[in-house]
């Protein structure tokens, strides 16, 4: 039985996500264990969206675009993986707060390593409240590696 069987990697399209994906496809590979990439974007409220500056001619909403993003950074971050040596990479994107989010999806799915990268595209709040990685690594009840 390998170390890990289940890995967990949170990927927003930041330097130290990427850094992330590619240390957690790397233990993948060593474990032959399944990855999954997990995007996380924020849901808005209908106030801020009506605050935001959207085009008049597309209908979409804002929270429509943005899932939209985090698919595609998603693909990217599993494409990243597989490119990395994690022959299992499977792609999940999820709308919520993302520390909150990636512990339920952690405990929901029986992941066994958390892989994150130490700063990520986090707003303003992560600098008054601390950062998704500090969050992650004291809620989580499986061992996190923070890259």
């Amino acid at each position: 039985m390998s170390m890990f069987s289940n890995i967990l990697v949170g990927y927003d399209g930041s330097k130290n996500a990427a850094r992330a994906v590619e240390k957690a496809a790397e233990i993948a590979a060593l474990c032959d264990a399944e990855l999954t990439v997990l995007t996380i974007y924020r849901h808005y409220s209908m106030l801020e969206a009506s605050f935001s500056m959207v085009r008049a001619s597309d209908p979409g909403t804002i929270d429509d675009a943005m899932s939209s993003y985090a698919k595609e950074t998603a693909e990217y971050g599993k494409a990243m993986a597989r490119d990395h040596g994690a022959t299992r990479a499977r792609g999940f994107v999820r709308s919520g707060h993302p520390a909150r989010t990636m512990i339920d999806f952690a405990t929901k799915h029986d992941v066994d390593l958390i892989v994150i990268g130490s700063r990520g595209l986090g707003s303003i709040e992560n600098y008054l409240l601390g950062s998704v990685s500090h969050k992650v690594s004291g809620l989580a009840t499986c061992p996190v590696l923070v890259v």
